[in-house]
């Protein structure tokens, strides 16, 4: 059975890491979502614009395929420039993943959600709801798809986003991370990766390609640290019902 990965987000999870600046990955275990079927993973996995490029959820699944011996699918539903009001359940975003989802779920197990957003959600104010608009998007997708018992990864911004040219628009992305960090701490099996330290493009806006591997390869480790094999079946039963719990109370 294919172990498949939700990617969802703005720009920085869609991928826009040159092509020419790293080496391809090279696994005929890496499947993407097309028209409901499994194909062999092409670039870019995330086309959501015409420059769409390298994307961190190659190096992730490149990783956990080897790791775990299995085909690892990717269901590619980021988009450039979104924020978290175009994710809200019942939004045209959301709602599209929730169908891909779906469809890879006959044919896949879905493993885990990896979320890259906030950048357009760091000024005017938008920041200072973050947590409480996420908390519901979140929820939406586990009840959605039932999957109250896998990791939900959520990745840091940039620390270069204070070289933007725009010096005030991305003032407080500290905030966001923040708030992405509380969650991670606060919500059962949701993880934080950090991105201290990972270089961008020359717009100071997106991941540099070499970076997004390195991110990709973070966010594997925060994965593993959540889903431990060695809990047992009563253990993941508990797990699944602390969670059922906690997303009633959203």
């Amino acid at each position: 059975m294919i172990h498949s990965f939700l990617l969802i987000g703005q720009s920085n999870m869609a991928g826009r890491g040159f092509k020419e600046d790293v080496e391809p990955i090279q696994n005929k275990n890496l499947k993407v979502l097309r028209n409901g079927r499994w194909q062999p993973m092409y670039f870019p996995v995330n086309p959501d614009r015409p420059f769409a490029g390298v994307n961190l959820a190659e190096s992730f699944a490149d990783q956990y395929a080897r790791k775990h011996n299995v085909e690892v699918g990717l269901i590619p539903c980021a988009d450039g420039g979104t924020m978290l009001d175009q994710w809200q359940s019942g939004s045209l975003l959301y709602d599209n993943a929730v169908y891909q989802a779906r469809l890879a779920q006959r044919t896949s197990t879905i493993a885990g959600v990896l979320w890259h957003q906030g950048e357009s959600d760091c000024d005017d104010g938008k920041y200072q709801l973050y947590e409480e608009k996420f908390l519901k998007i979140m929820a939406g997708f586990r009840r959605d798809l039932n999957l109250y018992d896998v990791p939900f990864l959520l990745g840091g911004l940039g620390d270069y986003l204070v070289n933007f040219p725009e010096k005030d628009r991305f003032v407080h992305y500290t905030d966001i991370n923040q708030a992405l960090k509380k969650m991670a701490e606060e919500q059962p099996m949701t993880g934080f990766v950090s991105a201290e330290g990972l270089a961008s493009n020359p717009d100071f806006l997106h991941f540099s390609a070499s970076s997004l591997r390195e991110f990709g390869l973070r966010y594997y480790e925060v994965f593993e640290q959540l889903a431990d094999p060695s809990k047992t079946f009563e253990e993941k039963q508990t797990m699944d019902g602390a969670i059922r719990s906690e997303l009633e109370s959203l």
